[in-house]
């Protein structure tokens, strides 16, 4: 009697099981990019290891507001004023040279992501500043997804370059 009961749930689940296969979310995404400057890991992170200093250092920002919490969260408005991102800080390192954060809401095609600049010794009065992240892409926004975060992280680290340049 329990090998009747059995049965009947098995094939109850397999078309379940199928529902949820077909309706996934979008897979997953990673970006990172780098650029190796001028300068000791500590002096590029007192530039731009503050987590409001992306407004001193990054061309698209016109403002920065961080809230005092702990861990803090950091509004950014673009310079035209058409965009706004908030942002809570997940991690920081002034030993490491690092902080990760995620963002809250944005314009931009992506669901969970998560993302980490981080400063590391190149040697030679040299280091190299690597912005990565992951995050989910809207289901078939995966290339305007990519390619708007592509141009932020290049712009931002052109611009940190270009703030080290002997």
């Amino acid at each position: 009697m329990s090998r009747i009961a059995i049965r009947p749930v098995r094939y109850l689940l397999a078309p379940a099981c199928g529902l949820v296969l077909l309706a996934a979310p979008a897979a997953a995404a990673s970006l990172s990019r780098s650029v190796d400057v001028n300068g000791t890991p500590a002096a590029v992170w007192k530039v731009i290891g503050p987590f409001c200093a992306i407004k001193d250092w990054h061309p698209a920002i016109g403002t920065c507001t961080e809230t005092s919490a702990k861990p803090p969260t950091r509004t950014l408005v673009t310079k035209d004023g058409k965009a706004t991102f908030v942002e809570p800080q997940t991690a920081h390192s002034d030993k490491n040279h690092s902080y990760s954060y995620a963002i809250k809401s944005s314009p931009l095609p992506v669901a969970n992501y998560k993302s980490t600049i981080k400063v590391t010794a190149k040697g030679n009065n040299m280091s190299t500043v690597t912005w990565s992240s992951t995050y989910t892409p809207q289901k078939g926004k995966e290339k305007e997804a990519n390619d708007a975060l592509g141009g932020i992280y290049d712009a931002g680290l052109s611009a940190i370059k270009a703030k080290f340049a002997k």
